[in-house]
């Protein structure tokens, strides 16, 4: 396990800059008409839910490095549960780590994502970088393919495996953009393609937080059997507002969390 935070996200940002060159592209443009750093609200993770890699698993992550577990998440259509995970530094990025109920899918289904997941170890999600350590198994086209057609995620998470699905440009630290529309109309205006499932904004000031994410850059994988350019990782900006009692909300909200799970869906747009 890492014993030093900013270590641990600094290898999950350059894992998933790796794949997602969109991401490093829009950082250098939000950088650079701020002239000052991005601060990231939160990263997620997906796995599926069996052992040893179920949520659990890959939370003890962050449970060794002073995080605490906030809300929960169920996503019934997408067969997902959720949680997120908080730091008492408020600087701190939060985790959201989401697991495919498995046992709610096909037998096909099941019997391929237990085959996967046969191969690895206790000791290798122990591993310091687990988070950040990609695919753990073999797959060949065909079964990224029969996956696709009945569960998105699961076919996504067979592909890529174990990294950030998405880095989170927080909003609230940004000085020239006070809005999520003002980030969306941006990046628009530079030829990112924006999320527009249930709206290019989710949520609102009722919900205390907005989102918006780019659509999945687009980027060639390695299977057994051939090269295919399929759906990587994208990148999310969250508003966030205060409660109340003036403390900003630190949650998710799931009717938005639902939608931005779509940005890897291979898309038309």
């Amino acid at each position: 396990m890492h014993t030093d935070r900013n270590t641990l996200f600094e290898k999950l940002w350059q894992n998933y800059r790796e794949v997602t060159p969109s991401a490093a592209q829009i950082h250098q443009i939000l950088g650079a008409e701020e002239n000052q750093a991005i601060v990231n609200d939160h990263i997620a993770l997906r796995t599926f839910n069996l052992a040893p890699v179920g949520l659990n698993a890959l939370a003890q992550h962050f449970l060794a490095l002073g995080y605490r577990e906030g809300g929960e998440y169920h996503f019934k259509n997408k067969k997902l549960y959720a949680r997120h995970y908080e730091h008492s530094d408020p600087e701190a990025p939060k985790v959201f780590i989401s697991e495919l109920l498995t046992e709610q899918c096909s037998p096909e289904l099941q019997a391929r994502v237990n085959e996967l997941v046969a191969g690895v170890t206790q000791e290798q999600v122990a591993a310091d970088n687990f988070l950040y350590s990609g695919r753990h198994w073999d797959l060949d086209y065909d079964t990224y393919r029969n996956l696709l057609k009945e569960n998105e995620y699961a076919a996504w998470l067979a592909a890529w495996g174990y990294r950030a699905n998405h880095f989170t440009v927080s909003v609230n630290h940004l000085q020239h953009f006070h809005t999520v529309a003002d980030v969306n109309q941006l990046l628009k205006d530079k030829g990112f393609r924006v999320n527009s499932a249930g709206g290019e904004v989710k949520g609102s000031p009722e919900d205390l937080l907005e989102q918006s994410s780019t659509m999945a850059d687009q980027v060639p994988v390695e299977f057994r059997d051939r090269n295919a350019t399929i759906p990587s990782c994208f990148y999310e900006f969250a508003l966030r507002y205060n409660k109340p009692d003036g403390n900003r909300y630190m949650g998710f909200v799931a009717a938005s969390a639902d939608k931005i799970f779509e940005s890897t869906n291979f898309s038309t747009q």
